[in-house]
């Protein structure tokens, strides 16, 4: 008669049956600091973007924002510089151009050819209330001689509903006298004198 079978005794080793034997602990994988226990890490995937999540690609549309918003301001400083240089030529031709016709006049009638600066410079409104003969006898009455030089201190010019305007005014020196002058020029394309005064200056 057989003993019965001791029970299983660890370290020991009795009966022939198969033995179960303790796993050993795990151990991290060498090699990678990247990874423990064979796993990836948290945030640590293959292929994952340089902006923190995988996948994810640089904010494109951001820049692509801003470089619209930057052009979009240089264009629009560049239409106020273009804006500011027009409204600066068109501003000096008009001067020019007010300068030009007072001078013309003025050397007429120091020259003694009123008559021709009556025909060529007066509006026909003007020519209406002042008579060429009343004109000439007036510029006369100054004395004016080949001494006299004009000279322009206030010169203005404007345009209002497509009509310009120039005001200018100024001194004309010559020996002995002075002349006090005023001239007002109107006209949309070719200007005219629609009021003038030419006295001695006080």
């Amino acid at each position: 008669m057989s003993s019965p079978q001791e029970p299983y005794q660890p370290g020991g080793h009795t009966g022939s049956g198969p033995q179960q034997l303790p796993l050993p602990p795990q151990q991290p994988v060498s090699g990678n600091p990247q990874h423990q226990y064979g796993r990836p890490q948290q945030g640590q995937y293959a292929g994952s973007g340089p902006f923190g999540l995988p996948g994810e690609q640089p904010p494109a549309r951001k820049r692509q924002k801003l470089w619209i918003i930057l052009t979009a301001m240089v264009a629009v400083l560049l239409l106020v510089i273009l804006g500011v240089v027009i409204l600066v030529n068109v501003a000096g031709s008009a001067s020019n151009q007010a300068k030009g016709l007072a001078d013309g006049f003025t050397k007429l009638v120091i020259a003694g050819d009123s008559s021709r600066a009556y025909d060529d410079y007066l509006d026909p409104a003007l020519q209406e209330q002042l008579s060429k003969e009343a004109f000439i006898s007036g510029v006369e009455s100054l004395g004016m001689d080949e001494t006299c030089q004009p000279a322009y201190n206030d010169l203005q010019v404007a345009t209002e509903n497509g009509v310009k305007s120039a005001d200018i005014a100024g001194l004309i020196t010559c020996d002995g006298k002075n002349v006090d002058l005023a001239y007002r020029f109107e006209g949309t394309d070719e200007l005219k004198m629609t009021n003038i005064k030419l006295r001695p200056a006080a």
